[in-house]
């Protein structure tokens, strides 16, 4: 393709009130999405700090794994 066979494509492009739209629309969602992903991040971080603090605890005898098991 070459520059002079661009230049004969038809482009269509939404009104600056569309754009307006899309762009509003898009930053909205971003911005919800850039909030579920930091809460999941928190989250994460929660549960591993709780899986290391079982683990310690389960080191150190302070809860009998034993018994976990043997209800399961």
């Amino acid at each position: 393709i070459n520059a002079s066979e661009l230049m004969s494509l038809s482009v269509s492009v939404p009104s600056v009130q569309e754009q307006s739209a899309i762009a509003a629309f898009l930053d909205r969602e971003t911005g919800r999405i850039d909030a579920l992903v930091e809460k999941t991040e928190k989250s994460i971080e929660l549960l591993k700090e709780k899986r290391a603090a079982l683990i310690t605890a389960a080191v150190t005898g302070k809860i009998d794994v034993r018994e976990e098991a043997d209800e399961s």
